[in-house]
């Protein structure tokens, strides 16, 4: 039953994070995906230090809070500041990490929130912490019902608003001049990021969750350039990638959370692999067909 607990877990994570990381994709904002997952740690510790508590609802709003100002600051630097995307990104989420990582060795360091499990996670650990009801009875993995939760959230939210997401995505222009907030839809999506990040933190951890946020949405991006087509391709990698990962880390005995974001790179590679050769060989027949005419 852990084997099962422990694929489910890290299924569940590579389609919440695949699901909004087809959206960064397209967006041309892989790296803000990156840049949440980091930023968010000062959020995280402050949200402790206010409540006393390590409550997942209490991490989520303080994650969420830290994700949306993370995006104010990059697109402020970026539009007010004239600094490139990648130049705003790499200040904001470095100095915000820097700042998390000073409050938990300052604040927290009698408590059990450390760099370690903030960083890198275990989902081997998924089976132990389970909810155990006044009866007596255990009804599984607490993170699985975490993580499950957001992963219905985030489905509600896409499908609510996938009309927006789609076009503030292709083109925020035509998006404005429809009366649509490019602007909230964008906060809205990276909220969104940031609760399902921190939702992910103590199954995979934060280094982890950005290998299941775009790796299987860009995998899909090859494969398709239609948004609901690579969403569900986006879903089935991550299953695949939860599968063969396990199974890779009980082979070579290694990281579990690891091998699946191993699995989900080399995915990405079969499938680049397949395209740029399938794009030779039209290319060379188009070619051929030319000189021919």
């Amino acid at each position: 039953m852990s084997d099962f607990y422990i694929i489910l877990t890290g299924t569940l994570v590579a389609i919440a994070c695949g699901i909004l990381g087809c959206f960064l994709i397209l967006r041309k904002m892989a790296m803000v995906g990156d840049a949440i997952s980091h930023a968010v740690l000062p959020g995280i510790v402050m949200a402790f230090l206010w409540s006393g508590s390590r409550d997942s609802v209490t991490m989520l709003i303080g994650a969420g809070t830290l994700g949306v100002l993370t995006t104010i600051i990059i697109e402020f630097l970026h539009k007010k500041g004239k600094l490139q995307t990648d130049a705003s990104i790499g200040v904001t989420f470095t100095w915000l990490f820097a700042l998390g990582v000073i409050l938990i060795s300052a604040y927290t360091g009698q408590v059990d929130l450390d760099q370690e499990c903030v960083l890198y996670g275990e989902i081997a650990y998924v089976p132990l912490d389970t909810i155990i009801l006044s009866s007596g009875t255990d009804i599984g993995p607490k993170a699985l019902y975490l993580i499950g939760s957001v992963l219905v959230f985030v489905i509600l939210f896409v499908t609510i608003g996938f009309k927006q997401l789609k076009i503030t995505s292709f083109d925020p222009e035509y998006a404005v001049a429809l009366g649509i907030s490019a602007t909230l839809w964008n906060y809205l999506l990276m909220a969104f990021v940031s609760f399902t990040t921190v939702a992910s933190f103590e199954s995979v951890g934060a280094i982890l969750v950005v290998a299941f946020l775009i790796a299987p949405a860009a995998t899909a991006y090859l494969i398709s350039k239609k948004l609901k087509t690579m969403i569900w391709l986006t879903c089935l990698i991550g299953f695949i990638s939860a599968i063969l990962g396990y199974y890779l880390a009980a082979a070579l005995n290694a990281s579990i959370a690891g091998a699946m974001a191993t699995v989900c790179g080399l995915i990405f590679a079969i499938v680049f692999t397949y395209v740029r050769i399938m794009s030779k060989k039209v290319t060379k027949v188009t070619n051929f067909e030319s000189a021919k005419a």
